[in-house]
């Protein structure tokens, strides 16, 4: 098969940064991304794209109109198209049977019933969603038990590995590109037909074959590696503080190593994103399934060190605020999950945000791409606040000059370039005294700004004598006050 149009079901951070590199690379083929969601339709066909990611927008404008199409006729896109991407949403369950761990695929299974029951002709169905192991079978069925007989249909499983911030260059320049599919002939003539779009622009030697287990599982794999690797740095910090180690320097001595690299040995408040949890969970649920459980257990503590560590850092704020932040104005410079995003999903942000306004303070909240209304969104969440509580205790700032005026404090959340080139004199002018800043991401200078006044905390090292950052759980209550406090 030669494929002349794909169809990708999902306009998301998935499907359309990846749909649009496809279509800028393979100006032969039409892409047509779709979804039932006419707003976030609207805003790909504006000026405004839903989402930002760097370099996306000249792509976006460069092929749109074109080869590029943005469109909510779901049913019409899915007749015409050769080949179709599945890039819908798959949540952790919220109820049921595996509830916090398992993905729920109600969104996959409806693409996969749509499909089965408009397609007029042979059809290639792409997973790109992040599924559980033999949710690809689980798609076959389905479209098996419902096609008309003289229609065939191939699934293949082709994660995405991106990182949002860097995604455009991800897409440009992978590292690899997995597809797995069937060992029968029909399954390898799909393989070869999807490496052949990506060989417009990926070397052959990346373009990596597998069954469709392998790759569904590889997807996991890889983001439990790396959200691993988070967690251990992170968990080191916390010995560092203890000794009087700089995390820094340990994670340079160590990154040296060739055996371990020193990729994601960045200290900071913990991960977030749409990706690393759900799927360290996802797999924490497989393990259970298969009856591993000493397994399980190991991945579950990959996300008990991840808000271990969320929570340590509140703790050390209400700790130097003299153990209580009631009524206090405390700054939140980002609430993104990473730098380069307006994605906020699992931010540690929300989290630290949570335990703050438990105790009573105000926060002032500053991120150059999230908006007031995601903002308030994410913190009204039930499992986060109340809407009368945060109508009460949040203000969303559009000036990082103006989130510090009269705070108590600036904690560092998310690690945007723009806060190392503050002007730093004139924001501690306009603060109370003393002025603390806690730096969650390690991207500050901590020297000039104690040299300015400021009493500084950083995760996994000490800046300020007599530090007060950090302090060890009482019980149960990792938010309880210690005798450890400032004079």
């Amino acid at each position: 098969m030669s494929v002349k149009k794909i169809c990708c079901i999902g306009a998301g951070y998935v499907g359309g940064p990846t749909c649009s590199v496809i279509a800028k690379e393979c100006p032969h083929i039409r892409v047509t991304i779709v979804d039932i969601n006419a707003d976030r339709i609207a805003a790909w066909n504006s000026n405004e794209l839903p989402i930002y990611e760097p370099e996306l927008e000249d792509i976006v404008m460069s092929c749109r109109g074109k080869n590029l199409f943005f469109s909510t006729e779901v049913e019409k896109e899915i007749i015409e198209a050769d080949l179709i991407f599945i890039s819908v949403n798959t949540p952790t369950k919220t109820y049921g049977v595996g509830k916090g761990r398992a993905a729920d695929l109600k969104y996959v299974e409806a693409c996969a019933r749509t499909i089965a029951a408009v397609s007029k002709s042979d059809k290639i169905v792409v997973e790109k969603s992040t599924v559980p192991v033999k949710a690809a079978a689980s798609i076959q069925r389905i479209l098996g038990a419902n096609m008309n007989l003289d229609i065939k249909f191939q699934v293949l499983s082709n994660p995405e590995f991106l990182a949002e911030g860097t995604a455009i260059q991800n897409l440009l320049h992978p590292d690899r590109v997995l597809i797995g599919g069937e060992e029968s002939k029909a399954g390898k003539k799909a393989i070869e037909t999807l490496s052949e779009v990506y060989s417009n622009w990926v070397p052959k030697e990346k373009i990596i074959t597998t069954n469709t287990w392998s790759s569904e599982l590889s997807k996991l794999a890889a983001n439990a590696f790396l959200a691993q690797r988070i967690s251990s740095i992170n968990a080191m910090s916390a010995v560092c503080e203890a000794t009087g180690a700089d995390v820094e320097e340990v994670a340079n001595a160590i990154g040296m190593d060739t055996r371990i690299g020193n990729k994601f040995l960045k200290a900071s408040v913990g991960f977030g994103g749409s990706c690393f949890q759900k799927d360290v969970l996802n797999l924490v649920y497989l393990c259970e399934s298969l009856n591993l459980p000493k397994v399980a257990q190991y991945w579950q503590q990959v996300i008990e060190i991840n808000n271990y560590q969320r929570k340590r850092f509140a703790s050390g704020i209400i700790n130097c605020l003299f153990n209580t932040v009631s009524g206090k104005k405390i700054t939140l410079f980002g609430f993104a999950f990473k730098k380069d995003t307006g994605d906020t999903r699992e931010s540690s942000a929300i989290y630290i945000s949570k335990y703050l306004l438990d105790e009573g303070a105000k926060l002032a909240i500053y991120d150059p791409k999230v908006s007031r209304r995601q903002i308030i969104s994410d913190l009204s969440h039930p499992t986060i606040s109340t809407p009368e509580k945060v109508a009460e205790l949040v203000t969303s700032v559009t000036d990082p000059y103006e989130a510090c005026k009269d705070s108590h404090a600036i904690a560092v959340c998310t690690e945007w370039d723009m806060f190392k080139d503050l002007d730093y004199k004139r924001i501690f002018d306009c603060m109370l005294k003393p002025a603390f800043i806690f730096d969650g991401r390690g991207i500050l200078p901590h020297e000039e700004l104690n040299s300015i006044g400021f009493h500084v905390e950083a995760i996994g090292k000490t800046v300020s004598k007599g530090s007060a950052f950090m302090v060890q759980s009482n019980g149960n209550n990792i938010l309880s006050p210690t005798s450890r406090v400032l004079p």
